[in-house]
């Protein structure tokens, strides 16, 4: 198992206003100013407050059952579901990953929540999500740069509770980092804390394709980002 380690700096995310306006939906609310100042001074707090941390462990020791549409990883039987199932199948290794964005912001935003601050909140914690959505973009970048010099190719990145793979299978990944350099903890519910966090898998292979959205193939209808990543 090869182990790769990272810090990332709030400014290589590219994170703005603008993009934050998009995901909560205020480019025509008539509100609109007054809703883009308050993300400017989330984004400004949350530069201070954020501890970007991002992992991925490669390993080679994996399998599949082509019949139950499962991958077997170290000997853990993971049951990804048919989508993810097909993306990964032409996989020769697979790295396990997992990126947080810290604890700090996830807390503010439940404290204004109880304190009925409720839009600042709601910016706070999709702030948060687009933190940790644009580091793990960043690590996956990484991890494609270090397969292309040994010959090799990625897919997309999986996580779950999304594309038909349970949630509950978050207790298996976190099995395969056990002393993770996150410092991210599984509660018994599968909840990540920090809960700004995210856990999965890329495949690696000499025949995987990466795709750039795949939304059109997933069958979870209440996803935050089907919207904002479909109208790219």
């Amino acid at each position: 198992m090869k182990k790769s380690e990272f810090r990332i700096d709030f400014s290589e995310l590219e994170l703005n206003v603008s993009h934050i306006e998009r995901v909560i939906g205020n480019e025509k609310d008539e509100n609109k100013q007054m809703v883009s100042e308050m993300i400017g001074e989330v984004l400004v707090d949350a530069k201070k407050i954020c501890e970007i941390k991002a992992e991925y462990n490669i390993i080679l020791g994996i399998g599949f059952n082509d019949s139950a549409k499962t991958i077997i990883i170290n000997n853990l039987d993971f049951n990804i579901g048919k989508i993810v199932w097909t993306q990964l199948k032409k996989s020769e290794s697979v790295a396990v990953f997992l990126c947080t964005a810290g604890g700090k912001i996830g807390e503010i935003s439940r404290k204004l929540m109880l304190e009925k601050d409720f839009l600042k909140g709601y910016i706070y914690d999709v702030a948060g999500s687009e933190i940790v959505e644009a580091a793990a973009d960043i690590m996956t970048e990484k991890l494609k740069e270090e397969m292309q010099r040994e010959g090799m190719l990625i897919t997309n990145r999986f996580s779950p509770g999304y594309c038909g793979w349970n949630v509950s299978e978050q207790h298996k990944i976190f099995q395969l980092v056990p002393d993770n350099f996150c410092g991210i903890q599984l509660l018994e519910s599968a909840l990540m804390v920090p809960i700004k966090s995210i856990s999965g898998i890329i495949g690696i292979g000499r025949n995987v394709r990466f795709l750039p959205y795949t939304c059109s193939k997933c069958d979870y209808k209440n996803c935050t980002y089907r919207k904002f990543k479909t109208s790219d």
